[in-house]
Order: structure tokens, then sequence, then C-alpha cells
């Protein structure tokens, strides 16, 4: 009978030549006085023998033993205590594979050996220890005749496949479907609380992005940046715009993702308290895979106006106490009390019941030191009792000033928030035009308005002659003398001054000393020097982002308080306050405020370059070192303000040419947030930041500073 041939497939080359090797005898050759068959028609020819499986049978678990021919030695995965309780809630779910074992005679004696499924039957013989499960249980087993045992166990580990990690994050969420909590689907599956979180946040994602994780598009690290925020919408855009750009990075994805949001670590949300923020209808992206410092914002008007408000009920609550004014801000400028005089408050003392409070305190906080000393470890309890103590005495040390009234009336307050989020409330700022008017100098307490009213000065001399008073001593008055002939005998004096100081270096240092410490800290008692000393603190016009916040903004403002501190209240008192001081504590006032009047700052309409000749040789003399002081270029403070030149060029002086070369293709914010990585850490550092060497500065040439300053 003729038989149809087969369509035309795709040769398989192997399995061409094992089918022609199948028609050749052992000598390679072609059967004696045979016709070459088709091998088609061959391979139909043959039987395709049919599969037999191995039968079932349920054994009584006493009737089992564990084989030695079980290939699996090392164990891994959960461990035997976790599957018994997984049999205990949801029983076997696979069967044990089993070999019969037979007695010298080749006859079965009613055993039966476990060469496949070894973690099983411990888990069972677990159970059995526990007396959670009969020793008479019958245990669902396939029984196994033909081959060879360790190749049942080797193939029943190397074929088992691995679930997908997108069917187990959506195995989860079914579970989720099905009524089951976090916590009962973590205890199910012996698994963190956290895991499940994850999972089902992986399972949330945009179904597009899902799909092309499935296939291969997206690795799960980048799958995990994108279940920072829920809006599919968004993810889907971010990743469009990734697609056939350069950087896919997990950490580009979440700064994308996070544009325009604000860090839970912002001043402004630890101020506001993410509670509030999500009762006002705010929205909180959280990062379940990276420390994201509690998360993002994502309406930063809400954040700001609730800021406004709370504020608003500080300043409220501060005029309440009789300011003349009180100013609010998230964050005043740095400088912004330049200028101002302020008041010295005192100290209030504690009550009895808070000494006696404070005292107690103090005597438990000792006792459980000792008590606890050579511990390893505090017991949870102390130590959350240790650190109440702490708290409250510091409440009582940090006491509240008081203030003259008369002072109050005419002061006032800045109210806005420090680095850390918390209230910053400066009390006592006098304005030079609330201050209160001079007193006339009158000597010897009388009452010259008569005298001011008859006496006139032309160009500073007093326009009664000395004859006219010399005739009128005839009287016997003893009256004040002249201010012409004061003008004189003080120009004299002037002269023996300036001569006498010149030979004294130790109070010249003391007559400047006081001069700029009532410059920088009685600034509307200026007149209190005969000293015509200049001293001005510059304002920033143009300010940084974060300037007040800056390492050098905060030690110096500590320096300040610390010096106000210890300063009299009242400026006459000054000259014999400095008298107490000794020289290294003078040295060090005079240092603070002479530098506070340094003004290194580039100005566009001064084309003079000693002023940046001068800042230059201070900075050598001090060994200046930006990048130690805290300066690091990033996107914010440099990359993102330069054009791509200037950020190639600082990666290709701190990485080289070809980690310049890898970037120079991005766009600008891609290569801006790449260099600040590659940058992270050098000490790089552009030209108007870095600090010439002082043999370079003071050999007057135009020397090239060095192109990067280490971190110290």
């Amino acid at each position: 009978m003729h038989r149809t041939a087969a369509p035309p497939r795709r040769p398989d080359r192997r399995r061409e030549i094992e089918r022609c090797g199948s028609l050749r005898d052992g000598s390679g050759g072609r059967e004696r006085g045979s016709r070459p068959a088709r091998p088609e028609t061959a391979i139909m020819a043959k039987t395709t023998p049919k599969v037999i499986l191995s039968r079932s049978r349920d054994i009584p678990f006493e009737k089992l033993v564990l084989s030695q021919s079980n290939v699996r030695h090392v164990q891994g995965g959960i461990s035997i205590e976790q599957l018994a309780e997984s049999i205990a809630q949801r029983t076997l779910l696979q069967s044990l594979s089993v070999r019969a074992i037979l007695d010298a005679d080749g006859k079965e004696t009613g055993m039966f050996e476990v060469p496949a499924g070894g973690r099983r039957f411990r888990a069972l013989e677990l159970l059995v220890k526990q007396k959670r499960m009969s020793r008479t249980q019958p245990v669902p087993c396939v029984v196994r005749a033909d081959g060879i045992a360790e190749d049942d166990s080797l193939a029943e580990n190397l074929e088992r496949a691995e679930l997908h990690p997108l069917d187990q994050f959506r195995a989860f969420q079914a579970l989720k479907d099905k009524g089951l909590d976090d916590e009962e689907i973590a205890a199910r599956q012996f698994v963190s609380v956290n895991v499940v979180k994850q999972r089902l946040r992986l399972a949330a994602v945009s179904p597009k992005l899902l799909d092309h994780y499935a296939e291969g598009d997206l690795t799960l690290e980048q799958l995990m940046a994108f279940t920072i925020v829920h809006d599919h919408s968004r993810q889907e855009q971010v990743w469009a715009g990734l697609a056939n750009g350069w950087n896919k990075q997990p950490y580009h994805i979440r700064r994308l993702l996070t544009e325009g949001a604000v860090n839970a670590s912002d001043r402004r949300a630890v101020y506001i308290g993410i509670d509030a923020y999500l009762a006002a209808g705010g929205v909180v992206s959280r990062d379940l895979f990276e420390p994201d410092q509690g998360g993002w914002l994502e309406d930063p008007a809400l954040l700001e106006r609730l800021v406004r408000q709370k504020l608003e009920g500080e300043a409220d609550a501060t005029r309440m106490e009789g300011w003349r004014w009180v100013e609010t801000a998230i964050d005043f400028p740095y400088g912004h009390t330049a200028g101002l005089r302020q008041l010295h408050g005192e100290i209030v003392e504690l009550s009895e019941d808070e000494s006696r409070a404070s005292e107690a305190l103090r005597e438990e906080y000792d006792r459980l030191q000792i008590e606890h000393g050579g511990a390893d470890e505090l017991p949870e309890e102390v130590d959350v009792r240790l650190a109440e103590i702490e708290t409250a005495l510091e409440a009582f040390a940090d006491r509240p000033l008081r203030y003259v009234p008369a002072e109050v009336a005419r002061a006032g307050v800045f109210v806005s928030l420090d680095a850390n989020g918390h209230p910053r409330i400066q009390r006592g700022y006098v304005r030079a035009e609330d201050e209160p008017a001079a007193a006339p100098d009158v000597p010897g307490g009388e009452d010259t308005s008569e005298r001011a009213s008859t006496t006139s000065l032309v160009n500073g001399v007093d326009g009664t002659s000395e004859n006219e008073q010399a005739d009128e001593d005839g009287d016997g008055v003893l009256r004040p003398l002249s201010d012409r002939l004061k003008l004189e005998l003080s120009a004299h004096r002037t002269l023996a001054l300036r001569d006498a100081v010149a030979g004294d270096p130790e109070v010249a240092f003391r007559v400047a000393l006081h001069a700029v410490v009532l410059a920088t800290f009685y600034p509307s008692r200026l007149s209190e020097t005969c000293l015509e000393l200049s001293l001005r603190s510059t304002a920033f016009a143009t300010q940084a982002p974060g300037l007040s916040d800056c390492a050098s903004a905060v030690s110096i403002e500590q320096r300040r308080d610390a010096w106000r501190a210890r300063l009299p209240e009242k400026a006459d008192a000054l000259w014999d306050a400095l008298g107490t001081f000794d020289d290294a504590e003078r040295g060090a006032l005079f240092a603070h405020c002479i530098a506070l009047g340094i003004n290194a700052q580039h100005e566009t309409w001064s084309q003079s370059s000693g002023r940046a000749r001068s800042a230059d040789q201070i900075a050598g003399a001090v060994e200046l070192n930006m990048a130690a002081a805290g300066w690091a270029p990033t996107v914010d403070t440099y990359l993102g303000r330069v054009p791509k030149a200037r950020i190639l060029e600082a990666v290709r002086q701190v990485k080289g040419e070809r980690e310049a070369k890898s970037i120079e293709h991005l766009k600008k914010p891609e290569m801006a947030l790449q260099a600040e990585l590659l940058l992270s850490g050098s000490g790089w550092l552009p030209e108007p930041l870095r600090t010439v060497p002082l043999s370079e500065s003071a050999g007057g040439a135009e020397a090239e500073p060095s192109v990067a300053v280490a971190a110290e």
C-alpha cells in the first residue's frame, strides 16, 4: 500500500545522523542486496513502547526506612521542622518514592526504603516523635521496582523546576485575596511579615511592567525600584523614558519616581509628623527594599501649608510673652541677626519642687548605672528607663530665660525650624530703630539746656571768647570749660595716647579687641570706644541651599553663643571684663570677631583682584580644605548648574578619560547624577574653592592651584 510522504520539516542534523546510523550494520555499510529505506518509513515501522507508571499504595509509616541511596546529603531550603509544620497544616502534598526491601532469596520483607523523598520522611518521623502522627499512619508512596535507586533520587532533585519569582508574587497576592492577612501568610509560608509585604508590593506593580519582567526586559532590582510609587501611569511613564536611555540603574529609577517629593527626613516632614500629614490627605511613598528614611511625601504644597500653619501657632504663643514683633520662616537666611542687639536674659532658677524632682532622677540614674554596670547588655526595661531619665534631666537643664519687661517691649523673636525639624525660637533681638534714645552726656548731672540755647559752635569752636570767660570768673562761680579748650586739650591727649599705646602691644591688642567685640556683640553701642576701627560682617545676598546648616555655619553659631554667655550684658562693663580673660582667651575672642569681618565673595562689579588675592593668602595660612570642611560636588551644589563640558572635565580630572567617555553621551540631568556618584569622596573642588599653597600665593606669580584636595 502506497504511503503518502510526510510534509517537509526543519532539518535536525543530530537526529538525521541517528536515523542513518540505525540503518547501518556493524561494519558501517548497507545490508547486502537491500534497498536503502527512507528514514521516515523506518521510524514509522517501529512500535513506540507504551509508558507504564509505577503503582502507588498507602504504606504504614512504621514500614518505611530511609535509604542510603538518597543523593541529598547537604541540607538546604526550609528546615525539617518547618517542613513538618507544613505537613501538619496541609498533609503530605507529594508522595514518597520507595522500593521494597528484599531478603537473601529475593523475596519482599514487607519493609520499604525511601531513596527519593528523604526530607519528607524525616519530617514525618519528627511528627511521629512529637506524637502528632501515629506510627501506623498510611503514607502515600510510589513503589518502584525497575531502574536504579540513586538515579531516581537524582532525577527527582534535578528535574524539579524552581518557581518563577513573579509566580510567587502573584501567589502571595492570591492568598491575600482569599482573605489571609499578612501575618497569616507569613506563618503559613515560614517567612517574615516584611517579606510578605515586599512580595505583595511587587505583585502590585503595573501589569505592563510585570510582563516586561516575565520576558526578561526588567531585572528584579529594577522592579523593586518601581514599587516606591503606587501610580501605575507614573511607573509606566518612567519606564518609557528609560527604554531608550543608558542609565537604568535602580537608584536612578528611584530618583525619577521621587522627583518633586519631599523625603520624610526633611525638617518640614519631621516637624509636622507623618501621621498629621496623612490625616490631612497626604500620600507617602515607601521603599520596602532599601533604607528610605521614612519614605517620600508626594504633596509638597500640602506639607508647606501645614508647616506654616503650625509655625504661626508657635508665633502666636510667643507673642503672648509681650515681644514687639515675631517673624516666622521655615529657614531664615544665614546672618539674619547681623546688626541686631541681643538681650541678655537671666536663667530662671528651678523651683523647690523641680529641684527635688531633678535630684531624685539623678539618684535613680546613678543607682541603675551601679546596679547594671557590669552587665554586657542592659535589660530592655532598664535601658528605656535610663533614656527617660536622660530626657527629663535635659529638660531641667534647658531652662528658659527671663528678660527685663521694658527690653521685651522693644525686642522681637525669630521663629523657624532647625536642621533636625525642631522649632528654633530666637528671642530678644533689638532693631536699631527700636533702640532707646541715648541720654545726653551731662557731667555732674547739670542741666545744660539753657546753655545749649545760648551757646553756638561755629566750625566746632565755642562762640564765647576766652577773654569773656575770664571776665566772668570774677563772680567766683566754677563754670564748665569751653568746647574750644576741650578740643585743644583732647588733641594733646590723643597724640599722647597714640604714642603710649604704640609702645604697649598688649594694651593695643586689648583696645582693638574691645572695639571689635563692641561691633560684634553690641552693635548699637559702637560709641563706647575711642578707636576709629570699623568691622563689618557682610551679609550674603546670594545664598546657596542649606548655607545656614552647613558645618561651618553651625560651628560659628556655637562659638558665638559660647562667647555671648561669657560677656557682660552692658557694653560699659566690657573693658573690665576683657581684663579678666587670659591671653589665650583674648586671642580666641579676637580671632572670632575678626573672622566675621572676612568677605571673600566674588563681586561681579569689581575688577580688582586684591580681595581674591587676600582670600587666597588667608586660606593658605590656615591651610583651608573645603572638602574637609564638608563641601562636596553634588547635583545641587555644582554639577547641575554648570555646562556638560565642566562636568566631564571634573570627572576626567578625578577618574580619567575612560570614565569621562562613558558618560559623555548622556543628557545633562543623567550626566550630573552619574558624575555625583563618580566624584563622591574624591575631594575634588572647583576652582573658586581650591586653596593655593602659601608659598605660591606669596610668590606673586599666577600659579595654577592643585586640581583636587583630598578630604582629610
